[in-house]
């Protein structure tokens, strides 16, 4: 039982050690193979176009909005790809796309919406009508 529990453990432990040197490797050919051009986002979550490169010392220059700042090849984490931005106007509660039908069934809704009152504004007006009727009905009793 116990020899069993050993080979596991070790087994375990050498597929972790493969997976993370291949893991290393994958980084460093990406660092060696970037281009000015390129979008990269760093460790600091500074995100630019890389405009130099310099092997010899393993650095690169970064252009962030018209800043120009020098980075080590560590500092890069990944390349950059803008996630896509979606409306919250443009898919239904479960994120599925609407159709066309759809969006002018919520123009309809929003005419409906903006026909609407406030619950606290509601309250009072039934309020005011409420007194209203109280006092005609008093004046109409003592008549």
């Amino acid at each position: 039982m116990l020899i069993v529990m050993v080979v596991v453990i070790g087994g375990m432990m050498w597929w972790q050690s493969k997976k993370s040197k291949q893991q290393q490797q994958e980084r460093q050919d990406f660092r060696r193979n970037l281009q000015p051009g390129t979008e990269v986002i760093t460790i600091g979550q500074v995100i630019g176009k890389v405009v130099e490169v310099d092997e010899q010392y393993e650095e690169i220059v970064i252009d962030s909005e018209g800043s120009k700042m020098r980075f080590a090849f560590n500092a890069i984490a990944r390349e950059y790809t803008r996630p896509a931005y979606v409306s919250d106007d443009e898919v239904d509660e479960n994120g599925n796309p609407l159709s066309e039908d759809a969006n002018e069934s919520d123009d309809s809704q929003n005419t409906d919406d903006s026909a609407q009152v406030p619950v606290e504004s509601a309250l009072e007006q039934s309020e005011t009508e409420t007194a209203t009727e109280t006092k005609q009905q008093n004046s109409g009793e003592s008549k």
